[in-house]
């Protein structure tokens, strides 16, 4: 059976549950999976979370690296962001340098963490033009079963709250924890004609019009956005979607990162 006849028979499937009010694995629409995070453990970085996000799982170290500051921020620490989609972890992913998906999940963790200021970036400067801490946050997939966004968010905030700045071992004074000032969560939605399904799966992921991803902060502000499918969203869906990305964002933060 051609695989194009395989995409059209999970289509119908996953359509006419829908038609019935049900997904596959029983959730409501509004409804995300159960996660569970693990910190510490990697022990050759200075910071490191495991995500179960349902079935899907994911492994986020943290690193960090002397270096020069950007000229237009010679005052402030640098954030680069990176993740990879281990072949073992899909039959859709492929060895070699990263593809479009794993670059655009990389941008969007890295954005909401940039632009929420979760980071204070002054507090990683060491001498201003000269010397500032740069920080590697790499996201590696070990198994995919939809929403790696989601959980790579909440990986890598996870294990920024968790990072020890190693400044005495590098000779700059004593260590200190990462200044974490802001929690930023990032929550997936899908349009399946015209229905929107948070924390999509991944045979929804694979079957839907339209995903949109919304990074809220913990004050609700919305730290960064992103779109993606050939579908397009009305204004009344985009904000279903932000209200629904808040609630369950402010409930991901209580229930599982206040006691990080």
């Amino acid at each position: 059976m051609t695989s194009e006849v395989m995409s059209k028979l999970k289509k119908d499937y996953v359509y006419h549950l829908m038609l019935k009010e049900k997904r596959e694995d029983t959730r409501a629409f509004d409804e995300i999976r159960d996660i569970s995070i693990e910190t510490g453990l990697i022990g050759n970085a200075e910071g490191s979370a495991k995500v179960y996000w349902g079935d899907t799982q994911l492994i986020v170290g943290v690193k960090l690296q002397v270096g020069e500051p950007f000229p237009d921020t010679p005052d402030k620490g640098i954030i680069i962001t990176s993740l990879e989609l281990n072949p073992i972890a899909s039959p859709d992913f492929e060895a070699g340098p990263p593809k479009e998906d794993a670059i655009e999940i990389a941008r969007v963790v890295d954005r909401g963490i940039r632009e929420s200021g979760a980071i204070d970036l002054n507090k990683l400067c060491i001498t201003e033009g000269e010397e500032v801490w740069t920080v590697f946050i790499d996201v590696n997939v070990l198994n995919d079963d939809g929403n790696i966004m989601d959980a790579a968010s909440i990986g890598a905030i996870a294990a920024l709250m968790t990072t020890n700045i190693p400044a005495e071992s590098e000779g700059y004074g004593e260590d200190m924890m990462m200044p974490v000032r802001d929690i930023p969560v990032g929550i997936s939605l899908v349009d399946i004609s015209g229905e929107l399904m948070v924390d999509p799966t991944y045979n929804e992921e694979s079957v839907c019009d339209t995903k949109i991803t919304v990074v809220s902060n913990q004050d609700g502000s919305i730290s960064a956005m992103q779109k993606s499918g050939t579908g397009s969203l009305t204004e009344e869906k985009v904000l279903q979607a932000v209200n629904i990305a808040r609630t369950r964002a402010s409930e991901i933060r209580e229930k599982y990162l206040s006691n990080i």
